[in-house]
């Protein structure tokens, strides 16, 4: 073993960055044997340095990251400080100055990831970021490394960990979804503003993050279609349970089925009680991945949190050292199919669309005839009355995105449709 440790910058001590450090310290020598070198943590950028770090060396503590990445004798930098800037610009002077960096920062990789691993290439470093796109769970390594000789044509999953207990909690007690984000944001699954989570960003920038891992191709953030779970409402949970299906918020990474192009989209979708992702509960992520020669392949965990979150940072971290030692670079960007990324209303989907509508003979008919219009094919109609007030559920069968939401515009026309209670995609059958 090589006795001259390997030295390692952390920028961010937050509730990741302090699990990181803590870890380093207290599993010390078994990192060594796995490395092949001891590693040792050099300096700590933080911006609040009055702070008490419990088990951080007061000594390490600086706010000046920029000095720290550039001081020349780094080997690895760890960036959990999350957002755009400084992120980018630190990460980019690390390269410069012979670092290599381990990042958890999902939102700047959806963003500008390919400038990332253009510099991280340029300067023959390594860029690994585990840690970006579903806590503990393995995906990126899985998809990047163990899948690189099969052809993955779907990657669908529940990514964020927020979402997920919120409509959990929705599903198993009837709440609304006030009652449960605030349950989630007592228990500490939900931030003070929720919005990154409950409007759907966190999950968008790791469907960006898989989608160009999968398909080879350059995604960013603004091609995601996104939908939060906002507008879901406890009428929606209990419809979807007379179907036999519970909501959950999915990201979808999709490959044509000839082969051109690839969708990536967020929404909550209604799902089979019989699909696996049906009983993935609380704040856990699930990801299905489905590959040619591998066939379904499902990844199950923790997806946030500090001790699960800091352990993918550490198995970077481990890769990292173990290619400076061996004076080499793991897999960087393979984005050489250049496919576009399709809108969202080429994409084909199911609906369930629940309509208020007058009481009366012929709405059925007048409803009916609009879907026929728009080329979209009827699989089940529930209908319930009283009082001259209705309620119409309609289930449709597989259709352009763009034909379904004409079709929803069409019937907000019809003067029987006194409004349009809600509207859902259907998945996992």
């Amino acid at each position: 073993m090589r006795t001259r440790p390997l030295k390692v910058a952390l920028l961010g001590c937050g509730v990741v960055g302090s699990e990181v450090a803590r870890i380093m310290t207290t599993h010390a020598d078994d990192l060594a044997a796995r490395i092949g070198a001891p590693v040792e943590l050099v300096g700590v950028a933080v911006r609040r340095p009055s702070k008490v770090r419990e088990g951080i060396d007061p000594a390490l503590i600086t706010t000046d990251a920029t000095a720290l990445v550039q001081s020349g004798d780094i080997d690895v930098v760890i960036e959990v400080i999350g957002g755009i800037e400084p992120a980018r610009t630190l990460i980019t002077t690390a390269f410069e100055n012979g670092a290599s960096v381990v990042s958890a920062n999902k939102a700047l990789l959806a963003e500008d990831g390919a400038a990332l691993h253009a510099a991280a290439e340029k300067y023959g470093r390594d860029l690994y970021y585990e840690a970006a796109v579903a806590g503990a769970i393995p995906l990126v390594r899985p998809l990047r490394e163990s899948l690189a000789g099969d052809k993955v044509n779907r990657v669908l999953g529940i990514v964020n960990g927020t979402t997920n207990f919120i409509l959990d909690k929705m599903d198993t007690s009837g709440a609304g979804y006030s009652e449960a984000l605030d349950e989630a944001t007592a228990l500490g699954y939900a931030e003070a503003d929720p919005t990154a989570d409950v409007e759907g960003f966190d999950a968008a920038a790791k469907a960006a993050i898989l989608a160009g891992i999968a398909f080879h191709t350059r995604v960013k953030i603004g091609d995601v279609h996104r939908e939060g779970i906002t507008e879901v409402t406890a009428a929606d949970i209990a419809s979807a349970r007379r179907m036999g299906c519970t909501v959950k918020l999915l990201a979808i990474c999709e490959r044509a089925a000839d082969g051109a192009s690839v969708t990536a989209r967020v929404h909550p979708a209604m799902i089979p009680l019989s699909h696996p992702l049906a009983s993935v509960r609380e704040a856990y992520n699930a990801v299905f991945v489905e590959a040619e020669a591998a066939g379904q392949l499902m990844f199950y965990g923790p997806g946030a949190g500090g001790s699960p979150t800091a352990s993918a940072v550490l198995g970077d971290l481990v890769a990292v050292c173990r290619n400076k030692l061996g004076e080499a670079t793991g897999p960087g960007e393979s984005a050489y199919t250049r496919l576009p990324v399709s809108p969202m209303g080429e994409v084909v989907t199911r609906y369930h669309i629940s309509l208020d509508v007058a009481d009366k003979p012929g709405v059925l008919a007048q409803v009916a005839t609009v879907f026929a219009e728009q080329g979209v094919s009827i699989d089940t109609v529930r209908q319930q009355g009283k009082d001259g007030e209705a309620s119409l559920v309609v289930v449709t069968h597989r259709a352009p995105d763009a034909a379904l939401s004409g079709t929803v515009e069409a019937l907000r026309k019809l003067d029987t449709v006194r409004g349009v209670a809600s509207i859902m995609r259907v998945e996992g059958e």
